[in-house]
């Protein structure tokens, strides 16, 4: 009989925050896949488990996750946890999974901390309905793109944010999807926890005005369209559009054309709107 594979999810700041069941498992497996074994130690010290952990990143993922089929595979118990939170929430864990299960190999998921969860559910916003986008891309334009991608849909958006980008990737939803109601959640469970409410602009200039560059694990999370506003009901609109393609370089003519080409209208009917919008923002 083949081994289990189990998804152990870890504290992301609070020690405290293992689970029984998963310090158990983390005793009884015959080896601990890490995404840093340094930082996993000292999770296993403070419990005291002494059980051996190898190394599973995103650089190595590829062939540790043959060598871990192959060790379940002769019965052994894998347990895989990231440095923080559940393993396979941009994390590495996707691909041994993958392979387990074509191998008809056991996988348990041992439910426990996510920050997305934790910031959502403390956020205020509505969590009956939300969209995890993960990283935003790191590139300006990318990210623009992407939040576009996202504008027209109902649901709370959820991302993760480095905190060198929070700044610019507050200013560019804020540019994508309007004006809406927001929150950073940063360091949760830690001593310098802190949640942020309040919209987007708002908060990317609490940022600017901040001593020092923002730091922590951020999570972003954006309320839906239909409740942040009448100009988001739709996604963003052609002015929206234009002035954000306009602060990334383009000319005017070229930003009408582009946000024309995204909103699937006519460049005379885009024209059009715009005017017809800015002519309202003037009132």
């Amino acid at each position: 009989m083949p081994g289990t594979l189990y998804l152990v999810a870890t504290p992301i700041g609070n020690l405290e925050d293992l689970t029984y069941r998963a310090a158990r498992i983390l005793n009884e497996v015959s080896l601990i896949a890490c995404e840093d074994t340094r930082h996993t130690r000292k999770l296993l010290n403070h419990y005291d488990i002494k059980t051996k952990t190898v190394s599973y990143h995103e650089h190595n993922e590829r062939e540790q996750a043959v060598k871990l089929i192959d060790l379940l595979k002769t019965g052994s118990d894998v347990a895989v946890v990231s440095d923080a939170g559940t393993p396979g929430i941009s994390d590495p864990g996707f691909r041994v999974v993958a392979l387990a299960l074509a191998a008809e190999i056991p996988v348990v998921p041992l439910p426990g901390p996510t920050a997305l969860i934790a910031a959502l559910v403390a956020s205020g916003l509505p969590s009956d309905e939300f969209f995890f986008g993960g990283f935003l891309p790191a590139r300006s334009t990318a990210r623009r793109q992407r939040l576009a991608d996202f504008s027209t849909l109902k649901t709370t958006l959820v991302f993760y944010e480095a905190p060198h980008r929070i700044i610019e990737a507050l200013q560019d939803a804020r540019a994508m999807l309007g004006e809406r109601e927001a929150v950073v959640a940063r360091e949760l469970t830690k001593i310098h926890e802190e949640v942020l409410r309040g919209r987007l602009s708002e908060l990317a200039n609490k940022f600017v005005a901040s001593n020092g560059e923002p730091r922590g694990e951020m999570v972003l999370i954006i309320d839906r369209n239909e409740i942040a506003g009448e100009e988001n009901k739709s996604g963003p609109n052609v002015a929206t559009l234009v002035a954000g393609f306009e602060a990334e370089g383009l000319e005017p003519r070229a930003a009408l054309k582009k946000a024309a080409k995204q909103l699937g209208l006519s460049r005379a009917e885009a024209y059009r709107q715009l005017t017809a919008e800015r002519s309202r923002q003037k009132l």
